[in-house]
């Protein structure tokens, strides 16, 4: 879920910029091929990929860990 509005808001940044995936491509150091695959959704872009993407587009990237492993109690452990 998390990811996909990850990919909506980099592709509405561009969008609204008017930078085609070309340029963004050029601009960000990021091949061409690996900026579709992204925005379609079907890539699997390294943190690297994305901050270099979003600092094209002047957006910020935050990372949220959250843990899933719980005790028998149901607290988190970590």
């Amino acid at each position: 879920m998390h990811f996909e509005n990850l990919i909506s808001t980099i592709k509405a940044r561009r969008v609204d910029l008017k930078v085609n995936q070309e340029n963004l491509a050029k601009l960000s150091g990021v091949g061409l091929r690996t900026l579709k695959q992204f925005e379609s959704g079907k890539g699997n872009p390294t943190l690297q990929t994305v901050q270099k993407i979003a600092a094209v587009l002047g957006l910020e990237v935050c990372l949220m860990v959250k843990s899933e492993i719980t005790d028998e109690k149901g607290k988190d452990t970590l």
